[in-house]
């Protein structure tokens, strides 16, 4: 079978793609907004780009109902920072609570009894919670168009990362003990240390 997403409504061309790849890794990103209230929202379209200069990028799709930017996004554009909070098995269904679309002036974090700490060098709280935190600042927005389902592509550069002590040996972060979820397609959600397996390059 082949599809040409030229001929598809957009929210069957999003079921494709959420469809086909994945795993895929959740960016949990913590903003503020330009009076302090914070903000958090999970992202699945999200991935490093490179160590150095150490750069992430998730990708926040206009809303499906009216296309307008999403609270993160705007945020990011104003304050130009934002965290990143691995979410681990532990905090998931905390951080699925924080998808729906709540009023601007809504502390998500209040409402999902997730706790705010102080970063170390941006303005923005990460998420106590979480493991391990990425504060970064605004590297570059891409945007991709202004109607439902287009999307931007927010780049941004790791200033600073917080690793829980237990977390951290010779350099390296113990995955066992990180618990890190993936989604999945619709609801579903996946733990990606219940099956693994080596291969090593030649």
């Amino acid at each position: 079978m082949d599809v040409s997403p030229d001929t598809m409504e957009w929210r069957d061309a999003y079921k494709l793609l959420i469809g086909s790849i994945l795993p895929r890794p959740i960016a949990f990103v913590s903003t503020v907004d330009e009076n302090g209230i914070a903000n958090a929202a999970p992202f699945s379209f999200f991935t490093a780009i490179c160590a150095d200069p150490m750069l992430i990028c998730f990708s926040p799709m206009r809303r499906g109902s009216d296309g307008a930017k999403k609270d993160t996004l705007i945020n990011i554009e104003k304050t130009k920072q934002f965290v990143i909070n691995i979410v681990s098995e532990n905090m998931a269904q905390q951080m699925n609570d924080c998808a729906v679309e709540f009023a601007p002036d809504v502390d998500e974090l209040e409402v999902t009894c997730l706790t705010k700490e102080s970063s170390r060098l941006v303005k923005v709280p990460r998420i106590k919670e979480s493991l391990v935190h990425l504060e970064c600042e605004l590297y570059q927005v891409l945007d991709f168009g202004d109607n439902a389902g287009a999307g931007s592509l927010v780049i941004g550069k790791v200033l600073n990362i917080h690793i829980e002590d237990d977390l951290y040996h010779n350099g390296r972060i113990d995955t066992t003990k990180l618990q890190p979820i993936g989604r999945m397609a619709g609801n579903t959600y996946t733990n990606p240390l219940g099956k693994t397996f080596d291969i090593f390059r030649k």
